[in-house]
């Protein structure tokens, strides 16, 4: 009797199983669309993706900037937002050139060596800037396959900030004859005399002296990237860059003065894609 009974028991819990399973909860339910609507998003990443569509999460990358008025390298950081739109912000250390320098060779005798050395006349100032900015890149034509080229636009700014570094020369002294390291002081006749001149200072001199000059920068390029599809980034970048600071920034000595630099540029860009 009571393996009869046990036996009832068996065959009540499997129908009741199999009648479950017939009709399902609305929880089992729930669960089932979530996983086929996972199932087809990743379809339709995959499907970009052959496409030529970047997809990605983040995106980390170097480059160096050849200004037409100087040069600049940078680190930027991407996040993805939509297929075609990623946030950007990148930090970049550069220098500007004023147009009119002209190194000027010099020859000069030490210890009965001849030393070749140049300098820039009438330099007053390197000027160096460092800038934070935040934009967006915008994707306007795919790879089209995994070893076409993606084109993009690239739009932001940020803060930028001028680094003034005084600019040394060496000179021989005509009243001591002694042989000096001289920045230029206001009427500084001495920083001027190119038959005294022996050279630049060195690059060290003038680092504990430099003046901080707050800026603003904006910034807009297209970037042709011809890296491997989704995985490493390799890209030529082409723009135009503009920055603004707070007061003139003297560099060259006899040229007029500026508070607004613009210029345009070409940058190679390395970098990962996760």
């Amino acid at each position: 009797m009571e393996v009869k009974k046990l036996l009832f028991v068996i065959g009540v819990l499997g129908v009741t199983a199999g009648f479950a399973q017939k009709n399902p909860s609305a929880s089992q339910l729930e669960k089932a669309q979530k996983r086929a609507e996972r199932k087809e998003k990743i379809n339709q990443l995959i499907k970009q993706e052959e496409e030529g569509a970047l997809i990605y999460h983040k995106q980390g990358a170097f480059g160096f900037k050849f200004n037409t008025d100087g040069w600049g390298m940078f680190y930027e950081h991407g996040k993805y937002k939509t297929i075609t739109k990623t946030n950007l912000w990148w930090i970049e250390l550069g220098e500007h050139k004023h147009p009119k320098e002209e190194k000027v060779p010099t020859i000069s005798a030490s210890s009965g060596f001849l030393i070749v050395s140049s300098y820039i006349y009438g330099k007053r100032n390197n000027f160096y800037n460092l800038k934070l900015g935040f934009g967006q890149q915008k994707l306007i034509g795919g790879k089209g396959n995994k070893n076409g080229v993606a084109v993009s636009a690239i739009y932001g700014g940020g803060l930028s900030a001028g680094l003034l570094k005084p600019y040394y020369i060496e000179i021989q002294n005509p009243v001591t004859n002694q042989q000096e390291e001289i920045k230029y002081d206001n009427n500084d006749n001495l920083f001027l005399d190119p038959n005294i001149i022996l050279g630049r200072g060195s690059f060290t001199k003038g680092f504990g002296e430099i003046k901080f000059v707050p800026g603003a920068h904006i910034r807009t390029a297209l970037r042709f990237d011809y890296g491997r599809y989704n995985e490493v980034l390799s890209a030529l970048e082409v723009g135009l860059n503009a920055e603004y600071y707070t007061q003139k920034m003297p560099i060259l000595l006899l040229n007029k003065e500026k508070r607004l630099f613009f210029n345009a540029y070409v940058a190679l860009t390395f970098g990962k894609r996760k």
